[in-house]
């Protein structure tokens, strides 16, 4: 059940960040109007900055926020406000070129006053921001170097904006207008200091120690870990947390990875990790008696109370959250009838096969294995998940059963055009598109 306060409340603050600008351009005291576009280019400006701005809230990751919508919703947000934000921001110059071409002039950086050289910095460092952001799996850029880069891109493009925005001073020459932004400022100021100052100090005070890892199929890693000194985490079956090894929690990057383990087996949890980059390779070097940082839990992708079948379609890794509701239900002896689909590249891979096998011993688990390249020996069904394959698979009833999928984005994309054909309602599929990087 979504928490409708928390909704209400969040959306009403976003509405005021970022609506505000707007509100007190148009009904403060301002200037002699000039033409048309040019008043509209700056409305597009402000508009632009506000919005992004705005993403400081959005990627503050605070709690009642985060708890009221899910990460999967405010990600999304995340990217389509951004692409919002880039397109005013740039049509302000466009527009303002083309009504006056004189002003192309102030492309010189040279010769150009400083005022628009900072909003010529802000333009690019929010091009090369989007184009770092759409195109990071093809520039092969690593997860650490792209989330410096975004982040530093877009410090540079917010910082250079406000700069361009108070050296040309035309609409915030009154005390309202000034007092609007520098609260704005305070505001922004304020998230990435909680954000990059006191939660890692907090979350410093509160290590957690390695206390075995197993290797997995499917070139697989689970980390076994236990609090030190503090009472650990509850979490939900199904959850993520961010990690934090071989550094202080001051890192700038933190890695989002899901619990696996039951959430019934505390203070202990286990993060269970395909390793598939530099930093999950290095995960492997950690030995007992290592310390980490975990911050969290974060995520809506868990059991509901629904007493319906309960199904769920994992591809790859996407098993990790699935496995931690799986072990959970199985600890509290949880009797709801369950069904697993789990697409894997081959019967080699498939991460916790032996564990799913022996789960089946329970009459109300079912599993159900798809290799898309299986071997000779192989003789179940195979190939990539499709429509034939749900009508086949899924017991009478598919529009009231409750389905979850995890797996690689463009899977679940794909499985959710197909519970749709299916006619199962919206609200009865959950997906968990978070990315485990």
């Amino acid at each position: 059940m979504k928490d409708m306060k928390g909704i209400i409340l969040s959306a009403t603050l976003f509405i005021i960040v970022i609506l505000s600008p707007m509100a007190v351009l148009l009904f403060a005291t301002h200037p002699p109007a000039r033409d048309y576009w040019t008043e509209f280019s700056v409305a597009l400006g402000y508009a632009g900055l506000a919005l992004m701005g705005f993403q400081l809230i959005l990627t503050a990751r605070i709690k009642w926020i985060v708890r009221a919508w899910g990460e999967n919703v405010i990600y999304k947000m995340h990217k389509i406000m951004s692409l919002f934000a880039v397109v005013a921001i740039v049509a302000h110059p466009v527009i303002l070129f083309i009504a006056d071409p004189g002003k192309l002039a102030l492309l010189n950086i040279f010769d150009a006053p400083w005022r628009a050289r900072f909003a010529s910095l802000s333009t690019y460092a929010f091009l090369a921001l989007i184009v770092v952001t759409l195109f990071k799996d093809k520039l092969n850029v690593r997860y650490e170097r792209w989330h410096f880069l975004h982040i530093s891109l877009a410090v540079v493009a917010i910082g250079s904006g406000l700069l361009h925005a108070f050296a040309w001073g035309f609409y915030l020459e009154t005390p309202l207008k000034h007092q609007l932004w520098i609260a704005l400022i305070l505001l922004w100021f304020t998230l990435v200091v909680y954000t990059r100052v006191i939660r890692p100090a907090l979350s410093s005070r509160k290590p957690w120690v390695v206390t075995s890892t197993r290797r997995e199929r499917g070139n697989c890693l689970t980390l076994v870990m236990k609090p030190e000194g503090h009472a650990g985490v509850r979490f939900m079956p199904g959850q993520f947390g961010l990690l934090t090894a071989f550094a202080s929690p001051f890192r700038l990057t933190a890695h989002p990875f899901a619990f696996s383990s039951s959430a019934e087996r505390y203070p202990d949890v286990e993060m269970s990790v395909k390793q598939r980059g530099d930093f999950t390779e290095k995960l492997g070097t950690l030995s007992p008696g290592d310390k980490v940082f975990i911050e969290g839990p974060f995520g809506v992708y868990t059991l509901t109370e629904s007493p319906a079948l309960h199904v769920f379609i994992a591809g790859g890794i996407g098993i990790t959250p699935v496995m931690s509701i799986l072990r959970t239900m199985a600890d509290r002896e949880d009797s709801r009838p369950v069904l697993l689909i789990y697409c894997v590249t081959d019967w080699e891979s498939a991460t916790f096969r032996e564990e799913l096998i022996a789960m089946t011993v329970r009459s109300e688990f079912t599993v159900l294995f798809l290799p898309e390249h299986p071997t000779a020996q192989w003789h179940g069904e195979t190939g990539r998940i499709d429509v034939e394959f749900l009508k086949q698979a899924l017991p009478a009833g598919v529009e009231n059963h409750r389905y979850f999928i995890s797996g690689p984005e463009e899977m679940i994309n794909e499985v959710e055009k197909m519970l749709s054909a299916l006619n199962v309602p919206l609200e009865n599929y959950h997906a968990d598109k978070y990315s485990y990087v």
